[in-house]
């Protein structure tokens, strides 16, 4: 009965994510695949003493590329910002700046604080409605399905990383986020922290024609 119940566990952990999986469907891939749109949104994956993780300096890199190769036109950044101590927005917009991203085309949004916040966010606050997502593989299957759930046609881009232990550790922690990843989209709750409609977006696409 023990092992029967630990599978039974087991598969009902694995439902959410493979329901993510087939949800995304062929609306993944890589920086080179991606269609055009106007907005990038790069989600938040941590600082250290500051900076961005290695983890997040590749998100950043391939959102560089898209602005680069014309792909996209603005930038929005979500992450963390709940103490004055820890910007994740303002050390992704030091980092992209340095490669060449114009300070005018990248928005930041402070109050990411997971992934169905930022979805909401970058479609309530910002007014996104088309996006391109950047996040690491086992991650952007549950951001396109999120930002779908939340009004936005989503194509996700999936940084390929090392399978080193913090990729086994990324890819296992998606089981835990996606039931409650699961559980947002069906609920659809509001975002911890809301807020009035900001301009930033629409600011930043009109900078690029004058």
């Amino acid at each position: 009965m023990l092992v029967q119940g630990l599978m039974a566990a087991c598969v009902l952990a694995l439902v959410p994510a493979t329901w993510m999986r087939l949800e995304a469907g062929d609306r993944v891939g890589t920086a080179a695949e991606a269609p055009a749109r106007e907005v990038a949104v790069v989600f938040g994956a941590g600082l250290w003493k500051g900076r961005p993780t290695p983890y997040l300096a590749h998100r950043l890199d391939a959102a560089a590329e898209l602005y680069r190769t014309g792909k996209v036109k603005v930038v929005l950044v979500t992450g963390d910002n709940s103490r004055v101590e820890y910007d994740e927005p303002d050390a992704m917009r030091t980092y992209l700046t340095g490669r060449g991203v114009p300070d005018e085309r990248i928005v930041s949004d402070y109050a990411g604080f997971d992934s169905w916040d930022s979805c909401v966010r970058a479609k309530k606050i910002f007014g996104v409605d088309r996006a391109v997502l950047v996040s690491q593989g086992f991650h952007i299957h549950r951001a396109v399905t999120l930002c779908r759930s939340a009004g936005i046609d989503a194509y996700g881009v999936g940084v390929d990383e090392p399978r080193d232990a913090t990729w086994y550790y990324g890819g296992s922690r998606e089981l835990a986020a996606s039931g409650k990843a699961a559980l947002d989209a069906l609920l659809r709750p509001d975002p911890r922290f809301l807020g009035p409609e900001e301009q930033g977006v629409t600011e930043a696409l009109d900078a690029g024609v004058r």
